[in-house]
C-alpha cells in the first residue's frame, strides 16, 4: 500500500514565494519542527481512502490580512505570510498569537493548472477550516461553509483559467461557548485554562487540487460483513452517463481476490475467501481498486483499501455483555487523545508526529485510543487503520444549551463526521456527547446514528448525564477506574479515569499545572500509581465484567500535565516497560522507591498548597454572617490541607454539586509586607476572599490555574503584624470544583 502514503509528481507542493516565514515563538516544541518549512508542509497526499495520482498540494506560504469579521470583500493588501496548514495560533504558521473572535482572517495565494490537466474537472478540496469560511478563486465567489471538523470541496472549472489563478478565503472563528448559539468547538476556549486549550482559527488541514474526469467517483461508502465473508462497496459518482458502470478489484499482497461491477450509487458485494480479520495486533488491510467506466471504457479510477473487522456486543461465558471484537471479547485498555500540538496546535507538524503518537501508544501496551473532542485528518485514521489502533471517536462538543439553529447545525457536522470517516475499520464506536456537554436530543440522534451507521456501537453520553440509549454505560471516575455493571442490551465501560499528574521542567507549557489527585515528582511513583490503577481496571474486567477502560491521558495538553508523555513527546513520564505489562495485565516490580526531594522553600508573603499544603478550617454548611470576622467561632469546622474539591489537583474532598464550601486560616504576618499585595486563587467556580472581614477579591466562573488578583486596598490596609484571619467562600453549581488561596508580592 505504498502508494498511498508518498506524495510524488504533481502532488509536490506548489510554492511560489519560499521567504517570509519563520517559526514564531511558543512555550514549547517538538523534534519535528526541523522538518517543517514553506517548501515541506505536511506533503503527503491527504486522503489515503480515495487516492488519485494527480494532485497539486497548496499548503505552503499564503498572504494573510484581518478585517471586521463582517467583510465580505478581500482586503486591498495583505499584512503578511502564514504557513499553512497550520492554524493563526500556531507558532509553526509564523503567527503565534492569541485567537481573534473579534475579526475574519483572510488567505491569499496564486496557483497554476498543470497543462496536463486541460480539458478535466477541477477540483479545490479543504480538509478543514475552523470555523466559518468562504472561498474566491479569481475574483468569483465558489460558496461558504460552517463547521470546523469535516472536509469539503468545490468544482472550480469554470473559474479557473490558463497561467496564474488567486484563491481567496476567509475564515471567522467566534469561539462561541455556552451560549445558546454555541459552534462545535471542543476544548477550545479564547482565554485557555483547566481542561480547556488554544483556540484554532482558519485553515488547519491540506488544501490540495486534483483534476477528475466530466464523469468521476465522488465518494465511496465500504462496509464489511466478516460473518458471511464479504464487503460491501457503493462507489457514488458525479457527471456519470447513463451507461456507466463501477469496477471493483480488491486485492491482498497484489493478488486479486474478489472483483465485481454495478451501477455508480449502487451496493455492490464482493465475496472475501477466508477473510483475514483485522485486529490491533493483526491490522491486516486489503487494497480496493475503484474504476469508472463509460462505454466500456475506463474514465477514473481511485486507490482504496479495507478491512475485515466486526465490532459488536456478545455475552462471555458468565452471561455479561461485553464489546466483542471479530465476535471475541477482547479488554480494550487505552488512552484518551486530545490530539493538540505545542507548535502546531490542532495539526502535527508532520506526518512523522502524526503517526508517532499512534506508534507510542502501541508501545505502552494500549489498543483503543479515545479520540476526545476533536476529528483528525484523514491521515490519522489511515495510521490507526495501519499500525492497528481500535478507535473510539467522539463528536466535538458544543457548550450550553443549543438553540434551534446550533441544534440544526450540530446535526450537520455530526452528520459530516460519521459520513467522512465511516470507511476506516480502526473506529469502531461513535461518542455523541461528553459529560453533558451541549447534550441534547440525546435519544433521537443515538436512534439517528445507529441508522446512519448500525455496524459499529454508539455510546450516548461518556460519563455523567446518561440517557440510558445507546450500545454504552459510561463511566468516567477520577483517579478510580470504576464503572456500572453490564445491562441486558448495554456493555459498561470507564471513558476517563486517572489523571496522575507529573510536572517535568523543560517540557512544560506553563509553570501552572492542572491534574488529578495529588502531583507526584518522580518516575517511580508515577509507575507505582498508574499500576495500581491497572490492577483495579483488571479487577474490574473480571469481577464486574467491564469492556474498557480510557486512561487520562495520552500526552500532557498545555497547563493539563496528566499524559503518559510530556506536552512536546519527548519524555516518557512513567517506566515504559512496567506500564506497557500493566496495560496488558502483568504486574512487574518497581525496584527500591527513591528517597524523597528536598521541601522547597516558599517565600510569599502568605503560600497556597502548590508546593506545601497549608491547613484551612473549612465547612460545607452554611455559617453565620459574621463568619469572616476575625471574632467568629470556627472550632466547630473540620480542618484539612487545601486545595479543596474534585476534578483538580486536590487534597481534602468537596464533593457537593451543587454546594458551597466557607474556608478559614489564621496567618501570622510579618511587619515588612510589600505595600501592594496580590490575592493568588485557584477558584472554580465563584469565589469571595476576605482578609480580617475585608473583602480582598473576587472572581467569577473558573480558572483552571493559579491566577493574581490585585487585593483592594481597604484589604490590604486591615492586615496587621501577627495573627490575621484569611476567609474565603466559593459556590458550585456543575463539572469540577477547586479551591485555594494565598497572596503574593502585588
Amino acid at each position: 500500500m505504498a502508494f498511498l502514503l508518498v506524495a510524488t509528481g504533481s502532488g509536490a507542493l506548489a510554492q511560489g514565494n519560499a521567504g517570509g516565514w519563520a517559526q514564531a515563538t511558543c512555550p514549547l516544541t517538538t523534534q519535528w519542527d526541523k522538518a517543517v518549512s514553506p517548501t515541506n508542509a505536511l506533503v503527503e497526499y491527504p486522503r489515503p481512502q480515495m487516492v488519485r495520482k494527480a494532485w497539486q498540494n497548496l499548503n505552503g506560504l499564503w498572504d494573510y490580512a484581518l478585517t471586521d469579521p463582517s467583510a465580505t470583500d478581500a482586503p486591498a493588501s495583505y499584512t503578511g505570510k502564514i504557513l499553512v496548514p497550520y492554524c493563526y495560533e500556531s507558532s509553526l504558521s509564523g503567527i503565534g498569537k492569541p485567537s481573534i473572535p473579534d475579526q475574519r482572517l483572510w488567505y491569499h495565494r496564486s496557483f497554476t493548472i498543470p497543462a496536463a490537466w486541460k480539458g478535466q474537472r477541477i477540483l479545490l478540496h479543504f480538509g478543514a477550516v475552523n470555523y466559518s469560511s468562504n472561498v474566491a478563486v479569481n475574483g468569483q465567489s465558489l460558496g461558504s461553509h460552517v463547521g470546523g471538523y469535516d472536509g469539503f470541496d468545490y468544482d472550480i472549472t469554470a473559474a479557473v483559467k490558463p497561467g496564474a489563478n488567486d484563491i481567496v478565503v476567509s475564515a471567522w472563528n467566534p469561539l462561541n461557548a455556552d451560549v445558546p448559539d454555541a459552534q462545535v468547538l471542543g476544548k477550545q476556549r479564547l482565554h485557555p485554562s483547566g481542561i480547556f486549550y488554544t483556540g484554532v482559527t482558519g485553515i488547519w488541514q491540506t488544501v490540495w487540487l486534483e483534476p477528475a474526469p466530466a464523469g468521476h467517483v465522488s465518494s465511496l461508502k465500504i462496509t464489511p460483513n466478516l460473518d458471511d465473508s464479504s464487503v460491501t462497496v457503493a462507489a457514488s459518482a458525479d457527471g456519470a452517463s447513463a451507461d456507466a458502470q463501477v469496477r471493483l478489484v480488491a486485492t491482498d499482497k497484489g493478488k486479486v481476490v474478489a472483483s465485481g461491477t454495478g451501477a455508480p450509487g449502487a451496493d455492490i458485494k464482493l465475496a472475501i475467501p477466508t477473510p483475514h480479520a483485522w485486529s490491533p495486533d493483526d491490522p491486516h488491510l486489503y487494497d480496493l481498486m475503484v474504476t469508472l467506466t463509460q462505454g466500456n471504457k475506463p474514465v477514473d479510477s481511485v486507490g482504496s483499501y479495507f478491512a475485515m473487522r466486526k465490532i459488536s456486543l456478545g455475552k462471555d461465558d458468565q452471561g455479561r455483555l461485553r464489546v466483542f471484537l471479530n465476535n471475541k471479547f477482547t479488554l480494550l485498555v487505552g488512552a484518551l487523545d486530545q490530539g493538540y500540538w505545542p507548535d502546531g496546535v490542532y495539526t502535527a507538524p508532520t506526518d512523522d508526529a502524526l503517526r508517532y503518537d499512534i506508534q507510542m501508544a502501541k508501545k505502552f501496551g494500549y489498543n483503543i485510543l479515545r479520540k476526545h473532542a476533536k476529528v483528525e485528518p484523514e491521515r490519522w485514521y489511515y495510521w490507526t487503520d495501519k499500525l492497528g489502533m481500535v478507535v473510539w471517536q467522539d463528536m466535538p462538543q458544543a457548550f450550553g444549551t443549543l438553540n434551534d439553529d446550533a441544534s440544526k447545525q450540530w446535526l450537520v457536522e455530526w452528520k459530516n463526521e460519521i459520513a467522512q470517516h465511516y470507511n476506516h475499520p480502526s473506529i469502531v464506536a461513535w461518542t455523541t456527547f461528553n459529560e453533558g456537554w451541549g447534550q441534547h436530543d440525546t435519544e433521537a440522534i443515538v436512534a439517528l446514528t445507529k441508522q446512519l451507521d448500525p455496524t459499529r456501537l454508539v455510546d450516548n453520553a461518556s460519563g455523567w448525564t446518561d440517557m440510558h440509549v445507546g450500545d454504552i454505560a459510561d463511566t468516567h471516575a477520577y483517579p478510580g477506574p470504576w464503572s456500572g455493571k453490564p445491562e441486558d442490551s448495554r456493555a459498561a465501560i470507564n471513558g476517563e479515569f486517572g489523571g496522575v499528574t507529573m510536572r517535568v521542567p523543560g517540557h512544560m507549557w506553563t509553570h501552572n499545572v492542572f491534574g488529578y489527585g495529588k502531583t507526584l515528582g518522580d518516575t517511580w511513583h508515577v509507575t507505582q500509581r498508574y499500576q495500581d490503577l491497572l490492577k483495579t481496571a483488571y479487577k474490574l474486567a473480571d469481577t464486574q465484567g467491564t469492556s474498557a477502560f480510557i486512561y487520562t491521558q495520552l500526552t500532557d495538553v498545555e497547563q493539563e500535565s496528566n499524559g503518559i508523555m510530556t506536552y512536546d513527546r519527548a519524555v516518557v513520564k512513567p517506566d515504559l516497560a512496567i506500564i506497557a505489562a500493566a496495560n496488558k495485565g502483568k504486574i512487574l516490580p518497581l525496584g527500591t522507591e527513591p528517597p524523597p526531594p528536598p521541601v522547597p522553600v516558599n517565600p510569599d508573603p502568605l503560600a497556597t498548597s502548590e508546593t506545601i499544603p497549608q491547613i484551612w478550617s473549612y465547612t460545607d454548611v452554611k455559617p453565620a454572617d459574621n463568619w469572616s470576622q476575625p471574632d467568629f467561632d470556627s472550632s466547630a469546622w473540620k480542618t484539612g490541607p487545601a486545595p479543596f474539591g474534585q476534578g483538580y489537583t486536590v487534597n481534602t474532598p468537596w464533593t457537593d454539586t451543587p454546594g458551597d464550601i466557607w474556608i478559614r486560616r489564621v496567618a501570622n504576618l510579618p511587619a515588612s509586607l510589600p505595600a501592594k499585595l496580590n490575592v493568588k486563587l485557584l477558584h472554580d467556580e465563584d469565589a469571595e476572599v476576605y482578609v480580617n472581614g475585608v473583602l480582598a477579591a473576587s472572581a467569577s466562573g473558573f480558572n483552571g490555574e493559579y491566577v493574581t488578583l490585585p487585593m483592594s486596598d481597604a484589604a490590604r490596609a486591615s492586615i496587621k503584624p501577627g495573627k490575621n484571619v484569611i476567609a474565603v467562600h466559593c459556590r458550585q453549581t456543575v463539572g469540577g470544583q477547586v479551591i485555594d488561596a494565598g497572596f503574593v508580592p502585588g
